[in-house]
């Protein structure tokens, strides 16, 4: 007979509540924790999220609360994904709540505002004693929802962490891979959300086929070369993690960044783009943060100067695409065996 876990997640919106139902599709008794006591209640009620999911059928096994420790009491595997600015606020909350055995495992794509911290950084500060993991991938919400096959990374440098939370989330049409790699997989997961802002005003400025693959070859190089400065393999960046996340993110109206890159791209400001989205778009934190921790260790990235111009400097977009695809590095493969 199959183990059956006790499993929280932390965070209500469209990716903790599709994971927290894989979960709970698969055997497990989860609960959900969000801040929202009337979408509790929905959630509850007709078993449905229907502010992030509407339509989305909620397994039976799932409930959820405002309660954080009734939340979190006796699980032994704990998903977080609150948002990056939200994330140490809640860890050190439930630091005192869960077990030292307790498997916490990230899910949140970003870096911590005020530092260069990834959320694993902010979990083995908070809970020392814990066992950690990253869950990252091409793995927008609403398409797992709708059934759609799915591929997904755990990454752990304890290899029986990764069999466990691939029999736990592992389905037919969720496939989870394993890694050994946490820090490159968590880095994938972040970087990418910065080139599908880039990704999105291409888009905008109708550029071609030819210029799109070429821009999302140079992000790829940008990506590794700045992650293998802070210790990550960049085979890493290969897998689903690195270019499979950036393909997905960088190709799809879905994502919350495309849709900004875009929405300035045909001439809004950023300020008015983002006063309209109802969810938090991890890639405008994060382009400050990798700006300033690349210009201190000396990285070379256009894409992310180029950026940063169009962003907030009011650099016009043309000339700022001329830019950085002229600064670029003559090297095709930033990587080579042998």
């Amino acid at each position: 007979m199959p183990l059956t876990h006790r499993v929280a997640v932390l965070g209500g919106g469209s990716f903790g509540t599709v994971i927290g139902n894989l979960v709970a599709r698969n055997g497990h008794r989860i609960c959900l924790w969000l801040r929202n006591p009337e979408r509790v209640a929905t959630i509850n009620r007709l078993r449905e999220n229907s502010e992030y999911l509407p339509g989305y059928q909620l397994d039976n096994r799932l409930y959820a609360t405002t309660g954080l420790k009734q939340a979190v009491r006796d699980v032994d595997i704990l998903f977080v994904a609150v948002p990056s600015h939200s994330f140490r606020e809640i860890s050190r909350a439930v630091a005192p709540l869960v077990s030292p055995h307790t498997v916490l495992v990230s899910l949140t794509k970003g870096i911590e505002p005020g530092g260069f911290r990834l959320m694993s950084e902010i979990l083995r500060q908070e809970m020392p004693d814990n066992p950690r993991a990253v869950l990252s991938g091409p793995n927008l919400a609403g398409e797992i929802a709708a059934g759609h096959l799915t591929g997904s990374v755990v990454a752990s440098a304890d290899h029986s962490i990764n069999a466990t939370l691939h029999d736990l989330l592992h389905s037919e049409r969720f496939l989870v891979y394993a890694s050994q790699d946490m820090y490159g997989v968590e880095l994938g997961g972040a970087l990418k959300n910065v080139y599908a802002i880039l990704a999105g005003l291409g888009a905008a400025l109708d550029f071609g086929e030819n210029t799109i693959g070429m821009l999302l070859t140079r992000s790829l190089a940008e990506m590794s070369r700045f992650a293998v400065q802070l210790g990550a393999n960049p085979l890493t960046f290969l897998g689903l993690a690195g270019v499979g996340d950036l393909f997905v993110t960088c190709s799809s109206p879905l994502s919350r960044n495309y849709r900004i890159g875009y929405a300035v791209g045909k001439g809004e400001s950023l300020k008015e783009v983002l006063a309209e989205m109802d969810q938090v778009a991890e890639g405008i934190n994060t382009l400050e943060l990798l700006k300033s921790e690349a210009d201190r260790r000396g990285v070379q990235m256009p894409l992310v100067n180029g950026l940063y111009g169009i962003l907030h400097q009011q650099r016009p977009i043309s000339e700022m695409f001329d830019d950085m695809m002229s600064s670029e590095q003559s090297r095709d493969v930033e990587f080579v065996l042998g």
